[in-house]
């Protein structure tokens, strides 16, 4: 049991200082000379763990992507509505894209397409999975327009929110991240809500702050 903790520990170790390289660098410009310093191990004990890049790229990932569905699911335990959820839950991942670096690295990673024979897209169907199911309570509880396709909806915001972060990576360093996504919302908002509540409604993008 102590030789396996011990093994989880070093594995979680790498991962944190894959993580940290591969969001500064991107993929094609890490070398796994430059994780093994940036996690303080060798060569021969960053392998035994993950016998190629591409492996550890993808353990980042896998990583990214279950801090932010439990961030997410702590979010869906409050139980508010649908749409209200989905703005709050962009909220909540654009925080940990200011914050975490394993976060960080594991988006840029994901965009990353070219460098991975077969692109990690699992993480993009269960946001938009768990996006089209919201809006589909969006619809029911009156705050969408009725006839409103969730899932059309879900691959329209998700593709969006991507490019709304890489632009604001591009041009600030994610510094305006916050403030792009209260935008996206606000452009969205009128052309997707119920018309009964728009006004009620219209306030929604100030939840992220």
């Amino acid at each position: 049991m102590v030789k396996q903790a011990r093994a989880q520990v070093t594995r979680d170790t790498i991962v944190e200082g894959a993580a940290s390289v591969f969001g500064r660098r991107g993929y094609g410009l890490t070398s796994i000379a430059d994780i093994a310093t940036a996690s303080g191990v060798t060569k021969g004990a960053l392998y035994f763990h993950f016998p190629s890049k591409d492996e550890l790229a993808r353990a980042v990932i896998a990583e990214q992507h279950r801090r932010t569905m439990a961030a997410a699911a702590e979010v869906l335990e409050e139980e508010r509505p649908g749409l209200e959820t989905m703005v709050l839950l962009s909220g909540v991942l654009a925080h940990q894209l200011l914050t975490d670096p394993v976060v960080q690295a594991g988006i840029r990673l994901t965009t990353d397409i070219a460098f991975f024979e077969t692109p990690a897209t699992d993480p993009y169907r269960d946001w938009q999975r768990l996006a089209e199911t919201l809006f589909g309570r969006g619809v029911e509880e009156g705050d969408l327009r009725p006839g409103l396709d969730p899932a059309m909806l879900a691959s329209v915001v998700v593709a969006s929110y991507t490019g709304v972060q890489l632009v604001s990576e591009t041009f600030s360093g994610r510094a305006d991240l916050l403030q792009r996504v209260r935008e996206l919302w606000t452009v969205l908002l009128p052309g997707i809500v119920a018309a009964d509540r728009a006004s009620a409604l219209t306030a929604l993008p100030e939840l992220i702050r």
